[in-house]
Parts: structure tokens; C-alpha cells; sequence
């Protein structure tokens, strides 16, 4: 089931800083998200615009890039101020902060629960806290929270409203965050941040992660390996839910899913010696595979197999009121 979003522009200036945020602050989801209807890419893009700064907020960062040093000093006060700037945009103030005013008017137009936007603070609040993550599904609970939920709200700007097809647009957050985790366990350890299970890393004879030991990274590899393993039935429900969505949305959804497994591809076939640089895809790969995520969305129109690969074992979302989290 879709519906539609209210009939009302976003405001120009908030668009416009929305799109420049999305430009320089991810190449990837800003080519594929050139694929939507325009109204869906105004929403989407806003979305990102108030995702990318409120994690740039808690993490030090400017769009992702330039980590400062010191970025733990401040963060729950700076935690603290986001969620009192959101609940206010929420409750219909965004006190002319485009950002918060992009959160507001994307919330209100698509009728989304505000537990998500919640849902996504309480994911950074992990991160402030320090969290540790000791299993896989412990890790999967942090990746729900921080970019399945965003999966979950790009799907109802999209028009989703099935719990079964939003279930499936959170698998693809979870896939996704997976393949960063593994992409970027060497970088996140140089900042004192490890998402790997730790009984994973036991597994493999791994005590705690010396990023500049790598003599370590043979280890590591064959443990974001097993990462990438466990993102591939996230992928694979995903890719069953493509047929629900309107033609121009899947199309780039199914490219943003290409261009983010290719990168767990690069990831493997570069062993330990990938991380030596940050791990990526051309733009001519990714044009490839925006030609190739055409042939999936017309694939997925034309099944008549069933609902898909059924989602027995993989991670159930929250429901209900937004979990605390904790250490």
C-alpha cells in the first residue's frame, strides 16, 4: 500500500542547502538519488540534509569528512541540543534552523511517525555512551538505529506504508551499515570506535583492534568478511522489496544497493591491503551499475514467484515507543 505526500513545496532555500549537502557530502546516495521523482528527491535529499548534520554533530565531522580530534569533547551536551533542536522542529518549530526546518516539513508532509526521528538520536546516543557490542545481534541493534530507521523513513517518503515492505526498506539500512562497518574498521578504530562483535574478533584471536598494527589485519579482514557475509540476506530482502515501490523510486533504490554492495566487493577482492586506501567505486562503476539496478527493477515487476525470500531470522525493528539505549 502507498499513499501520497500532502500537496506542499519545500521552501527553496532549505532545498537548495539540503542539495549541497547531499553533493559533497555523499557521492554515492546523491548519484542514485538523482534517479527519483522530483518531489520524492526534494524529500529524500531534505532528509538526508538533517541525517548528515546530526551525525556530523555528535561525530566532529563537516559532511562526513575531516574527524577532529577532540570530537568526544562536548558530545552530550551536543547530544542533548539535538534532541531538544528535533523534538522542537517535530512539534512544529524549527525556529529557523533550515536544517530542523528540513526535518519538519519532510516529517509533516509524509505523516511520519516522530519515534523515528527519535529512534535515529537514540542510535547516536550509542556512540556518545560508548557503547560495546559484544554480539551480532548486537551490532545489527546499533545499525537499526542508525540507518535502518532512515531505510524505514525514505520508504514512507516513497509512499510505503506496508509494515512488510518497511521491514524490507530497514534491511537495506541494515545491509548498508554492515558494509560500512567492514569497510571502515580501521578508520573506526583510530578513533576508538569498534562495531565488530566482539566475539567475533575473539574468534579470530583478536584481544582489542590496533589500527596500526598489521600484522592485526589479515584477522580483520577475514572478520569483515563475515560482516559482509551477514549483510548478504539484508541485500537479498531488500531486492524483494522493489517491486512495491513506484518505478522511479526503485530504481533508486536498486542502484544505491548496487553501488553499496560493490563496495563490500572492492572490500574482498582487495584483501587487507584495501584499507590502505578508502575503499570506493568509480563513477564510471557506478554509472555500470545504475544501468544494471534497471534491469532489477524490471526484473522484480515482472516476478510473479511470491513476496520474496521470507525474512525468518533476520532482525525485527522496534515497535512501539522509542528504546532507551544503553551501555
Amino acid at each position: 500500500m502507498t499513499v501520497h505526500a500532502q500537496e506542499t513545496e519545500p521552501t527553496d532555500d532549505v532545498l537548495r542547502l539540503s542539495e549541497a549537502m547531499i553533493a559533497k557530502g555523499s557521492k554515492s546516495f546523491a548519484a542514485a538519488a538523482k534517479l527519483f521523482a522530483p518531489a520524492t528527491r526534494a524529500d529524500a535529499v531534505m532528509l538526508y540534509a538533517w541525517c548528515r548534520h546530526a551525525d556530523d554533530l555528535i561525530d566532529g565531522q563537516d559532511l562526513g569528512h575531516d574527524q577532529q580530534a577532540d570530537f568526544a569533547r562536548g558530545q552530550a551536551e551536543r547530544l542533548a541540543e539535538l534532541r531538544r533542536q528535533t523534538e522542537a522542529a517535530l512539534n512544529g518549530d524549527a525556529a529557523g534552523d533550515p536544517v530542523f526546518e528540513a526535518l519538519r516539513q519532510v516529517v509533516d508532509r509524509n505523516h511520519i511517525p516522530h519515534r523515528h526521528p527519535q529512534e535515529l538520536i537514540s542510535g547516536f546516543a550509542m556512540d556518545v555512551e560508548g557503547r560495546t557490542y559484544r554480539t551480532a545481534e548486537d551490532t545489527l541493534d546499533y545499525c537499526y538505529h542508525v540507518a535502518g530507521v532512515v531505510g524505514v523513513m525514505m520508504a514512507m517518503i516513497m509512499g510505503v506504508r506496508d509494515e512488510a515492505v518497511l521491514d524490507r526498506a530497514s534491511d537495506l539500512g541494515l545491509a548498508f551499515q554492515l558494509t560500512n562497518i567492514a569497510r571502515d574498521v580501521i578508520d573506526d578504530a583510530r578513533v576508538g570506535r569498534v562495531y565488530v562483535p566482539s566475539d567475533w574478533l575473539a574468534e579470530s584471536g583478536i584481544d582489542q583492534i590496533d589500527a596500526e598494527e598489521r600484522g592485526q589485519w589479515p584477522a580483520l579482514h577475514g572478520v569483515a568478511l563475515r560482516l559482509l557475509d551477514r549483510a548478504e540476506p539484508y541485500y537479498a530482502s531488500a531486492y524483494a522489496g522493489l517491486g512495491a515501490l513506484p518505478f522511479r523510486s526503485a530504481w533508486a533504490i536498486a542502484a544505491a544497493r548496487r553501488v553499496y554492495r560493490d563496495i563490500g566487493r572492492a572490500l574482498r577482492n582487495g584483501g587487507p591491503q584495501a584499507w590502505e586506501h578508502r575503499v570506493s567505486t568509480s563513477s564510471a562503476r557506478k554509472a555500470w551499475l545504475m544501468v544494471l539496478s534497471l534491469g532489477d527493477v524490471l526484473a522484480t515487476r515482472f516476478d510473479r514467484s511470491g513476496p520474496g525470500p521470507a525474512r525468518t531470522g533476520l532482525y525485527g525493528r522496534p515497535s512501539g515507543p522509542v528504546r532507551q539505549s544503553s551501555k
